[in-house]
């Protein structure tokens, strides 16, 4: 379970996120949703410990224990995982090598090559990217939508159990969606992880059956909700709506 209580987030001496507060049971799913500049990034990035933002009050708890002074790779190998809106390229290392690695690092055991590659070669059917891919290097010379893919493949070698999605959905057309949406679905089923989703549209949301909502505004969560919450949004949209009393557009 990952409980986020009283958290206050700086950046350059100026406050990004403040009071904000969050509950992750296990196998639960959490949309975060708000305009542009709201703070929704800033909390994916502070869960991995991102070295641009510094935690000056509250506390992130994950099963019990506090992780808000853990470094990325301490964070990582409890099961945390980021897909990132815009994956970095990284030339001269092959997505294989990298994997192959990274699973090693994260059970602490030598990696079967046997086993590995056969894995690689299930998980590329399964989010319909080609094989070729695992030998290219990582996100290199790649589209918008081969990238997600390409992140969609770590994530089921690394198999993590809180995964969280920064606008995995933006850039991507009709067939990637679905694609890529799909692929978490299939994902979720198998191995029931916590999912903390940021996104602006219902797209990707509708992969998924049961979610709770909640709608940022200046740096902290003014609205929480279900599906019902997401259709008003997508009604009205957030440049003149009125949620619970609270002017989105101020």
């Amino acid at each position: 379970m990952l409980k986020i209580t009283d958290l206050e987030v700086k950046s350059l001496d100026k406050t990004i996120i403040h009071d904000l507060n969050l509950t992750i049971n296990d196998g639960e799913i959490h949309v975060l949703m708000g305009p542009n500049g709201t703070g929704k990034s800033t909390i994916c990035k502070v869960l991995l410990s991102h070295p641009d933002y510094l935690v000056t009050k509250g506390d992130i708890i994950y099963n019990n224990e506090s992780i808000k002074d853990l470094d990325t790779t301490s964070i990582s190998r409890k099961g945390f995982f980021l897909l990132n809106q815009n994956p970095i390229e990284i030339e001269g290392i092959t997505n294989a090598e990298m994997l192959r690695n990274a699973l090693a690092e994260r059970t602490n055991t030598r990696v079967d090559i046997f086993e590995f590659n056969k894995k690689l070669n299930e998980i590329c059917n399964i989010i319909n990217l080609p094989k070729s891919f695992v030998h290219r290097d990582i996100n290199y010379n790649m589209s918008g939508g081969e990238k997600k893919k390409n992140e969609l493949l770590q994530l089921f070698i690394l198999e993590p159990k809180f995964i969280i999605l920064d606008e995995i959905d933006s850039g991507l057309d009709v067939d990637a969606l679905k694609t890529v949406g799909e692929a978490l679905k299939n994902y979720y089923d198998k191995y029931k992880p916590s999912i903390l989703i940021v996104t602006h549209h219902a797209d990707i949301l509708k992969y998924f059956s049961d979610y709770q909502v909640h709608v940022m505004k200046e740096g902290t969560i003014i609205e929480n909700g279900n599906q019902n919450l997401v259709q008003k949004i997508e009604t009205s949209g957030f440049g003149a709506t009125t949620i619970n009393g609270t002017d989105l557009n101020e």
